[in-house]
């Protein structure tokens, strides 16, 4: 699961950074390059790249582990971050009062490390 999340959410942030990119030359695009919509949107491509990154990381170390199922925790958390993250920067760039759910996809990533660092790096 989280290779094919990783590999679409690659996918996903590379089409977003050329979509975005087509616009980028213009100064007052987006209310200009230092409006906060603007750099919800850029975030919301990155995170699309580093969430898939992420979910690739921990797809590799499963395997380079030879476990024969990932750890449930984990797999689930990071694939909701990888989700989360740039649904809340969209939302956000949208509505700046939904800035307010970063917690989600931030807690999400930061338990799916924690937990498969506790379950299979430091056991």
């Amino acid at each position: 699961m989280n290779f094919s999340i990783g590999w679409i959410a690659i996918l996903a942030g590379l089409v977003a950074g050329a979509v975005l990119g087509t616009f980028f030359h213009r100064e007052d695009w987006l209310q200009g390059y230092d409006s906060w919509r603007r750099r919800m949107l850029r975030l919301m491509h990155i995170s699309l790249v580093g969430t898939g990154l992420l979910n690739l990381a921990f797809a590799f170390s499963v395997s380079l582990r030879d476990l024969a199922t990932a750890p449930l925790l984990p797999s689930v958390a990071f694939g909701i971050g990888a989700v989360a993250m740039p649904l809340v920067c969209g939302l956000a760039a949208w509505r700046k009062p939904m800035r307010h759910l970063f917690f989600i996809p931030v807690s999400a990533l930061v338990v799916a490390t924690a937990a498969f660092v506790y379950q299979e790096v430091m056991p």
